[in-house]
């Protein structure tokens, strides 16, 4: 089963290229455009990450983060967040308010991969029966 990816970006290009990505690398990515529907559409989802744009109308990414962390349902998916802010005290503000990974704009797409598998968590154990049988 494909790992579900939320993709939070109110950029079209920036939205459609992080979610061609992520499918043509197995991920089944759901694209939110507008912040507001963020935190529903997660709850709706259940993604296992999610990709927030920090610079949005509306709503910032830092809010939603910060929705999400006290959500009980969300507080615990990971959260990556993709910004063209670059300073040293954007990256602790915004880890500040939750998120577990930082990346800048532009994004080298094999470092945004890198950082996507990263975060991901691991699989779960063998389904019953799957198990290897012991080497003798």
């Amino acid at each position: 089963m494909a790992k579900r990816v939320l993709v939070v970006e109110d950029n079209e290009l920036n939205l459609k290229l992080f979610c061609d990505l992520l499918r043509a690398h197995g991920f089944t990515a759901e694209p939110v455009r507008d912040g507001r529907e963020a935190v529903a559409r997660a709850r709706e989802f259940d993604p296992q990450l999610v990709v927030m744009d920090i610079q949005m109308p509306h709503v910032t990414g830092l809010e939603i983060i910060q929705h999400m962390k006290l959500d009980a349902r969300l507080r615990t998916i990971p959260i990556m967040a993709v910004t063209a802010y670059a300073g040293s005290s954007d990256e602790e503000r915004i880890r500040a308010a939750g998120a577990d990974a930082y990346v800048s704009k532009p994004i080298g797409l094999v470092r945004f991969m890198e950082e996507v598998r990263a975060l991901m968590p691991p699989e779960g154990p063998p389904a019953q029966g799957t198990e290897e049988a012991p080497q003798a």
